[in-house]
């Protein structure tokens, strides 16, 4: 740490960003600008809708996490994954003019997307091994500024180019610009590991017939699972429990990782005595060891209401402009207001936990993120008289500038605290991963966070609906109570690391 504060150009203020930005763009690529692509390309909607599969590898990355941390290092992971990212993009830009391409161009960027999952788990690892925990706090606001500008190029700059001049020059670019930020983390990211493993191990690793039968086995489980979810029998049972169909595959993914941890910390001396006998239980230890602590059921709980009050927020939010009469005015609020709020308090999230550490500004932020929720109740209030106007209405009323600028201010609030939030969230995420297996436990923590998301994505619109907006941003904020009093129960909240 100290070589990299008398080299500027080692320095984490710099590396944060460029990494965060190299797991971001990739991302940018392959689950937005895609669509856009495609689209262009006369794609019909019903095929385009099928590029969501990109995503799955997100949702799943935890089932390889145990790997990145068994074998090699981080940082050697990354930059063969970035190298890999390169030219799979620069193979999407040759095809792109080609002659039934497109096909290509749809599998070419489902495998860029396990590339780009298992890149993501190894920046995440790398920061971790790279910066004492002071320093994962300190540049928080860092990775999130270095992702959020790597979105803003890509769906900017990179489809700009695409659009006006043509998508082989746009995705060129693209691989271009990826592959100067490669060059830069091959001869100036700093090497803070030691090999565990060796890389060669791991392909005798998976050429195991144990070993193989268990990744089909995963696989063919999540393919029949995505299945059933498309069958004509499960669409009956959602139209008669329209709830079901609010919730995502991701999110059953997500259901389905805490169910496993639930089954996992009732049963682990049971599970224990069954995997851990095995001298090469380093996959089972992975998971086993993320539960076999204490607090662990309450760490649990707190992960899943930590935010459910924020997503029940966020997914009326935009509604409630549309339904204000601010559809034109959406993109500046959201883009020029509230990005650089959201990164601004990030940062300063970041620097006052490595400050004053977690456990002083732990309550104060959380509490800063829920009254956003208490604002927009009073706002929904204050304007009720323009939701009444507006909504569905052809001809909007205009709300007049004090109450534009009022409303920009809240959204720039929310996403202030939101991102104070959002540096709480990560940093005790962090501190929940044991030295052995930070790429995989964290891993496990952010796919835990999906959960939230299927709670409030299944009854915020209902409720929203049942009983207006105001009534709803205070339940909001009720909700959000559960996970701010869980605080005085939850363990890794002392730098000191529990073991």
């Amino acid at each position: 740490m100290n070589d990299q504060k008398k080299d500027p150009i080692r320095s984490p203020h710099v590396w944060t960003l460029t990494t965060y930005f190299a797991e971001g763009f990739p991302y940018t690529i392959i689950r937005i600008i895609s669509s856009v692509f495609f689209r262009d390309m006369k794609v019909s909607l019903e095929a385009i809708g099928l590029t969501s599969l990109f995503g799955l590898p997100w949702v799943i990355k935890f089932l390889w996490g145990p790997q990145v941390d068994q074998f090699s290092t981080k940082r050697r992971w990354m930059l063969l994954m970035q190298a890999l990212l390169v030219i799979m993009t620069m193979v999407v830009a040759f095809f792109t003019p080609v002659a039934n391409g497109v096909k290509i161009i749809a599998v070419i960027l489902f495998i860029s997307a396990f590339i780009a999952a298992t890149h993501d788990i190894a920046i995440d690892g790398y920061y971790m091994e790279a910066l004492d925990e002071k320093g994962q706090a300190k540049f928080v606001g860092y990775r999130v500024m270095g992702f959020r500008i790597a979105m803003m190029t890509g769906t900017g700059i990179i489809v700009t180019i695409g659009a006006v001049t043509n998508w082989f020059i746009g995705y060129l670019s693209a691989g271009i610009l990826l592959l100067l930020f490669f060059l830069y983390h091959i001869f100036f990211l700093p090497a803070p590991e030691r090999v565990k493993r060796p890389a060669s191990e791991i392909i005798r690793t998976y050429l195991r017939l144990k070993t193989l039968l268990f990744l089909l086995s995963a696989i063919l489980i999540i393919l029949i699972f995505k299945w059933m979810l498309s069958m004509k029998w499960l669409g009956a049972i959602k139209s008669s429990l329209p709830f079901l169909d609010k919730i995502s595959f991701s999110g059953w993914i997500a259901v389905g990782l805490l169910t496993a941890l639930i089954i996992l910390a009732i049963l682990k001396e049971r599970i224990k005595g069954l995997f851990l006998n095995n001298g090469e239980s380093f996959y089972s230890r992975a998971f086993i060891s993320f539960m076999d602590r204490k607090k662990m059921g309450m760490f649990l709980i707190f992960i899943v209401l930590m935010r459910i009050g924020e997503w029940m927020l966020t997914s009326m939010s935009s509604p409630f402009m549309v339904d204000l009469g601010l559809k034109v005015h959406y993109g500046w609020i959201s883009g020029g207001v509230g990005l650089p709020f959201s990164i601004l308090g990030a940062m300063l999230g970041g620097w006052m936990i490595s400050r004053y550490t977690l456990k002083k500004v732990l309550w104060p932020f959380l509490l800063a993120q829920n009254l956003t929720n208490i604002i927009y109740m009073f706002l929904g209030i204050i304007l009720n008289n323009y939701l009444t106007l507006n909504t569905g209405a052809e001809t909007v009323t205009p709300l007049g500038g004090l109450n534009l600028f009022m409303v920009a201010s809240v959204s720039g609030f929310d996403q202030f605290s939101s991102g104070l939030g959002n540096s709480v969230l990560i940093t005790i995420l962090m501190r929940s991963c044991l030295p052995e297996f930070k790429a995989a436990h964290f891993a496990i923590g952010t796919g835990l966070m999906n959960v939230s998301s299927v709670i409030s994505g299944v009854i915020s619109g209902f409720l929203a609906g049942w009983l207006g907006y105001w009534p709803f941003f205070g339940i909001t904020f009720l909700a959000s109570i559960p996970g701010m009093l869980m605080i005085f129960f939850i363990p890794f909240l002392d730098e000191k690391k529990e073991g």
